[in-house]
């Protein structure tokens, strides 16, 4: 973990820790991220005392030896209907208390100056002590990614219960999530998945009746099966997916939100063909053909995250399976190269799995 660093900027500007290390600090969990912000100053004070600058508009710099992000206080004003339809309003006069007002939850919203003096103005604290996730103002419903910010925390907090009113106010923005891009949605749900109860991410979605990105998507199973299988990966858990939903939706779900590669096939090959590979007396022909379609003959991360899957959502261990892979891998046939020697092949490999003993 880096130590937080307590850059002076000089000039009667005054530096506070913020955020997220104020808040684990408070649920006694180790900080593994230090953000600031800096009151009282200007982006050429900042660059004069050695920052870096982030980006051109953003009032964000990068201190130098910690690599740890200042940013000067700021207010925000929604311009259009997404996540990034904002300007940004930074200046010397903008105060602490205006700054912390913008922030999502109350548990999010508090900052501690250089003396260690905890400054708490929406009552997060109380919230943390009550396990209560909630809005810090109106403000909230003018990021509609805030919705699946919200249902990432309750998964991270597992304790944590969202306040009535914050999911009421969510209820209301369903409509508007449409206008977020994809990417930042798959950064929300790849987070969640590898927190300690994923499936608290599915559960609220459910609750609030979000139908844009996750339409065709059962919820509530996609909740169960992250309640109760244990994932070798967060890649995997999201393929498995897959095995809970029909291969379009999930399918149509990565490729909206711009899913690695692996993700999006691996969902779909789960769907459509992980629970003949969990079966152990599937017939040869069948089995082969779920062998090829997940790419199993070939190098490849796909067919390793199906089949990681299965274990995980079957019970059944692969190990047998994967052996036979390695055994087909390696047959060959005496014909030609082109369509005869496909076909020779694919005999051959019929009768090697129907004269091995079975996974």
């Amino acid at each position: 973990m880096t130590a937080p660093s307590w850059a002076d900027v000089g000039g009667g500007a005054k530096t506070y820790l913020v955020g997220g290390a104020v808040r684990d600090e408070l649920l006694k969990v180790t900080p593994i991220e230090f953000d600031w912000v800096v009151v009282g100053a200007t982006p050429e004070r900042m660059l004069a005392c050695g920052f870096n600058q982030v980006g051109r508009d953003f009032p964000v710099f990068l201190e130098p030896k910690s690599g740890q992000q200042y940013a000067l206080a700021r207010t925000e004003r929604r311009t259009g209907p997404g996540h990034a339809d904002f300007v940004c309003h930074a200046a010397p006069d903008v105060t602490l208390e205006e700054d912390l007002a913008r922030r999502d939850l109350t548990i999010n919203a508090m900052a501690r100056d250089g003396n260690g003096n905890l400054i708490d103005l929406h009552n997060g604290q109380r919230d943390i002590d009550d396990c209560v996730l909630r809005h810090v103002s109106p403000a909230f419903a003018e990021d509609p990614l805030r919705v699946f910010r919200v249902a990432r925390f309750a998964a991270q907090l597992p304790d944590f219960d969202i306040a009535a009113d914050t999911l009421a106010l969510m209820r209301s923005m369903v409509d508007e999530l449409s206008a977020l891009s994809g990417e930042r949605v798959f950064q929300e749900l790849q987070k969640a998945a590898g927190v300690p109860r994923p499936q608290r991410f599915f559960e609220t979605l459910h609750a609030i009746g979000e139908h844009h990105w996750f339409r065709g998507i059962d919820l509530l199973a996609t909740a169960g099966l992250f309640g109760s299988a244990a994932f070798a990966d967060t890649a995997t858990a999201l393929a498995c997916v897959g095995w809970v939903n029909d291969a379009q939706a999930a399918e149509r779900l990565y490729r909206d939100l711009r899913a690695p590669r692996r993700i999006l096939r691996g969902a779909g090959a789960l769907s459509r063909h992980g629970r003949t590979l969990a079966r152990r007396h599937a017939d040869a022909e069948t089995l082969l053909d779920a062998l090829t379609s997940i790419d199993a003959f070939r190098q490849n991360d796909v067919a390793d995250t199906v089949l990681d899957g299965v274990e995980a959502c079957s019970g059944e261990s692969m190990a047998g399976t994967r052996r036979l892979i390695d055994e087909l891998r390696g047959l060959r046939v005496d014909a030609e190269p082109g369509p005869d020697y496909g076909a020779a092949l694919r005999r051959r490999r019929i009768q090697w799995i129907e004269n091995q003993p079975r996974p």
